[in-house]
């Protein structure tokens, strides 16, 4: 059997132990697939993009992977499909996020609950941030809540999902932070971060609450755009070093995301632990390091049974923060 190049090297280097490699040969996806649960363009986009590059650049995966977009319930398309009917797929990984996290602690993946798929890996995090267009009158947050509570009309909050999805909370924190009852707020839901993008061009929303990743990938490809804020207790490294934090403009507002990935509950224990293997392994290399850096993402790396535990804790703390806001039927 070939072995590609770059893998080649990486066994040579002793990056991959010989024993994990024959584990992984034996359960290569013959078709792999990263499905993105969003147009492109979005945070979504991005975190498939890691994967693909980082196994092309590589050679983890002998067959090159190819990106599904499945737009549809802020991820619950992508997670019906991949639970109801592919199961067993073990060519198809699917994207989340910290937000896909928080609609299972409301109920809004239908029947499945958190429980229903195996947790993969988490290749990044990612923070909230606050969006304006570069010619907006806002220059800072403090700007921004001053005319927010002043007339909560006239700002419209606008990002990818729906009412108590992940964007939807970081506005309502916002709100809450500006002394401004969030059920007043003017929030409008978009299909993933590139149409909400397209609204803050057209100037149809003031802001966009947006992540760091899309932030700093829009900023590095010229878009006229302002990043006021982001949701982290300290500044972010890199490119958006220069950007300050709410907290350092006076509003306590966080919102971590974690980035990562998740298979079909009834996919075997010896292709789960390829797709382990092969991230855990990826997430060693120069070249995962490189793509995380220039998606905009932040080291957090955990794959399999360490992933599942931390996810599931997430989920409980979700939910906890959406009854504080009046989301769980009770």
């Amino acid at each position: 059997m070939m072995v590609p190049m770059k893998l080649r090297a990486l066994l040579a280097a002793g990056v991959i132990g010989l024993g994990a490699f024959s584990s992984v040969q034996a359960q290569q996806p013959a078709k792999p697939e990263c499905i993105a649960p969003a147009q492109p363009g979005g945070g979504f986009d991005l975190t498939c993009r890691v994967a693909l590059n980082g196994f092309l650049e590589t050679g983890l995966l002998e067959q090159p992977m190819r990106t599904v977009y499945m737009p549809g319930g802020v991820g619950a398309v992508a997670y019906n499909h991949i639970v109801a009917q592919r199961p067993g797929d073990g060519n198809a990984i699917a994207a989340f996020s910290g937000g896909s996290l928080l609609n299972l602690a409301q109920g809004k993946f239908g029947k499945y609950s958190v429980d229903d798929v195996r947790w993969l890996a988490a290749i990044g995090s990612d923070y909230g941030v606050a969006i304006v267009r570069n010619d907006a009158p806002f220059t800072d947050l403090k700007s921004l809540m001053a005319a927010f509570k002043a007339d909560p009309t006239k700002i419209v909050l606008g990002a990818g999902g729906s009412v108590g999805g992940q964007d939807w909370m970081k506005a309502a924190l916002t709100a809450r932070a500006a002394d401004v009852d969030f059920r007043k707020m003017r929030f409008v839901a978009f299909e993933g971060g590139g149409e909400a993008m397209t609204a803050l061009r057209g100037g149809h929303i003031q802001a966009y609450m947006g992540d760091a990743a899309e932030a700093y990938t829009m900023l590095e490809g010229g878009a006229p755009i302002r990043v006021l804020a982001v949701f982290n207790d300290k500044r972010l490294d890199g490119a958006l070093a220069d950007i300050p934090t709410a907290k350092e403009q006076g509003f306590d507002i966080e919102w971590p995301i974690i980035r990562g990935f998740y298979v079909g509950p009834k996919v075997s224990d010896e292709q789960y632990q390829w797709w382990v293997n092969a991230f855990e392994q990826l997430m060693k290399t120069p070249e995962f390091a490189r793509l995380q850096k220039q998606q905009g993402l932040f080291p957090f790396n955990m794959a399999g049974a360490e992933l599942d535990s931390y996810v599931k804790e997430r989920v409980v703390q979700y939910r906890e923060l959406a009854d504080s806001f009046g989301l769980i039927k009770k």
